[in-house]
């Protein structure tokens, strides 16, 4: 017997304007569809058949076909782009076997980085590896911030991802906040800049099926958290504006709306002492509909960080919903709050019958739903997500990690490098850049590379230089997503500035310092003869750069502290208002020779 044609519908004509398309498959849509379409959750990569126990998720499968959901953000990632173009494949082939065939829009979190953290971003894998965006900002060069959007955007789209739940645009006005290497650093008008380039090369001039659209976070600005806490957590929930000062972190999202973005996140923070309410971001109607899409004129999606409406276990740490100042609300009150505050879609969230409850029990409008489900289908379609829904898994190796690619990376990495103090060595110049084959005693290092430039050594005594990489410090929190936060005090401990004391008396040392945050250097900059900083970057970069093959380029993004005082006295939401810092935005030495 001959399998009988499956049904063609007007929505799936591609020569319609998209509007009509979009009228005509929001009419054939039950309210259960439109209710699954609102909420975006996590996928993990693997088996789609199969849960994540270890975030409390059923399996793709089920989520695609039990709850009418199609937008999912992938976590985890696979060896290859083939792997990932294949999973992504597999994904779609479930979706548009259902009874009205609707793509999937598949999301991602930041990959292109060293940042590994399911929670804000993940290590670049198969992918082209860039600094963080700080170092981005380093470089001081937009066109080569368009370019790196232009590969995100390529990398992005050969393995089916069309949204990318970046860039973060917060200004980091507060050092201690543990996300400010996911940001473009200190100044708005860098940060604009920045978030200008980045999208232009995401999502190219307008919108269109070979762009990634840009979901552009934290709104209103996550840059002052109060005593720089994160507001994942309860005790980071509250933004403090005591330098009135709520417009300067604007200006970037301003900048990304001119540019053409069609996605908003908003904080989970709550904003106080301002004349706004004091409950969540997400929450907040006077934020999302009064200052969002009123005053910023800003008319696309706007959807929900992950987690505001319902408690969960990451990894075996309990995580309360992020619903600071509705707390006390039960899970359908939170979910009407945000509603009525403009919220689209909901992040992270798997309770699409809570909304259907809401709507047949007359709590909510039908119309209302229908509102969000337009925006939500009507980019699908500008994406060519109908017309293309799937990839091509032979040609996604040949696009993911291309050696073009890793290479722009590579000098992305070299470039950012910002060199802080280069004394001088052993003779009459500077330190830096070292000779090749001069003997090194390394730390940090991976000696296979450095053997590579130099004759390594496995102690301090009799070389010609000591190369230190060190990370910023941080204090270590408890549990599971929280120990992965760099937050707490910018003081290095006494046992490692004892330490590097001890090493620089013995022989001339480099120090190259990773910053996710602005680290107190004061300290170290009597101890060591050249210090040099990175935003993400390999040993080969470094090395690059150190023994003269490459020259460093970056300026710094932000202020350097000169003590945990100063920047405690200091205004969260006021840039560049510690006292007397020991590095300013800006500096940046460049080699003598």
């Amino acid at each position: 017997m001959a399998e009988q044609a499956k049904e063609h519908f007007p929505f799936e004509d591609s020569s319609l304007p998209t509007d009509e398309r979009v009228k005509d498959l929001l009419g054939r849509m039950t309210l259960e569809e439109k209710a699954g379409l609102m909420f975006q959750n996590m996928a993990m990569f693997g088996p789609v058949d199969q849960g994540a126990p270890v975030f409390g998720l059923p399996s793709l499968e089920e989520m695609i076909t039990k709850d009418h959901m199609s937008y999912f953000n992938m976590v985890g990632t696979g060896k290859t782009g083939r792997d990932m173009a294949e999973w992504y494949n597999k994904a779609q082939h479930i979706a548009l076997q259902q009874r009205l065939p609707i793509p999937l829009t598949i999301s991602s979190d930041p990959r292109h980085s060293f940042t590994d953290n399911p929670g804000t971003g993940m290590l670049s894998g198969a992918f082209s590896q860039w600094p963080e965006s700080l170092g981005l900002a380093a470089l001081r060069d937009k066109e080569t911030v368009k370019r790196y959007g232009d590969i995100v955007r390529q990398e992005y789209r050969a393995v089916g991802l069309s949204s990318a739940l970046h860039p973060q645009i917060d200004v980091m006005t507060e050092p201690r906040w543990a996300r400010c290497n996911g940001t473009f650093g200190e100044d708005a008008d860098l940060v604009s800049e920045c978030t200008t380039a980045y999208i232009n090369g995401l999502q190219g001039e307008k919108l269109g099926p070979d762009s990634v659209a840009a979901m552009i976070k934290h709104f209103p600005g996550g840059g002052p958290e109060k005593d720089g806490e994160d507001p994942h957590f309860d005790y980071g929930k509250d933004q403090v504006y005591p330098g009135n000062n709520l417009e300067y972190h604007l200006k970037p999202f301003k900048a990304a709306i001119a540019a053409g973005a069609t996605q908003v996140m908003p904080s989970y923070g709550r904003p106080v002492g301002t004349k706004y309410e004091e409950v969540g971001f997400a929450f907040n109607k006077g934020i999302l509909t009064d200052l969002l899409r009123g005053e910023l004129g800003f008319d696309g999606i706007i959807c929900t960080d992950w987690g505001v409406l319902t408690d969960a276990d990451m990894g075996g740490q309990f995580m309360a919903a992020r619903a600071w100042g509705a707390e006390s609300l039960t899970r359908p009150e939170k979910m009407l709050k945000s509603l009525d505050a403009g919220a689209d879609q909901f992040g992270g969230e798997l309770c699409s019958d809570v909304l259907v409850d809401l709507v047949k029990s007359g709590k909510v409008s039908e119309s209302r739903l229908d509102a969000s489900v337009a925006k939500l289908l009507r980019e699908k379609f500008i994406l060519g997500l109908f017309e293309h829904p799937y990839v091509d898994a032979d040609a996604a190796d040949g696009i993911v990690g291309a050696p073009e690619f890793r290479g722009a990376g590579l000098a992305a990495q070299r470039g950012s490098l910002t060199l802080l103090k280069n004394d001088r060595g052993a003779g009459d110049s500077s330190l830096l850049p070292l000779r090749e084959g001069v003997k090194v005693y390394a730390e940090g290092v991976d000696v296979e590379v450095l053997g590579k430039y130099a004759t390594v050594v496995d102690s301090p005594d009799k070389v010609d230089v000591a190369i230190l990489r060190v990370k910023a410090p941080y204090e270590h929190r408890p549990g599971a997503f929280e120990a992965m936060m760099h937050a707490g005090s910018l003081e290095f401990s006494d046992e490692t500035i004892a330490h590097i004391a001890e090493v620089s008396k013995t022989v001339p040392t480099v120090i190259d310092l990773y910053l996710d945050r602005p680290a107190i250097v004061k300290p170290l900059v009597p101890l060591v003869t050249s210090l040099i900083v990175d935003y993400g970057a390999c040993d080969e970069a470094v090395l690059d750069v150190l023994f003269g093959r490459d020259k460093p380029k970056g300026r710094l993004p932000f202020d350097i502290p000169s003590s945990m005082k100063a920047v405690e006295e200091a205004q969260s939401d006021v840039p560049f208002d510690t006292a007397d810092p020991t590095y300013h935005f800006g500096d940046g030495l460049g080699y003598e020779r």
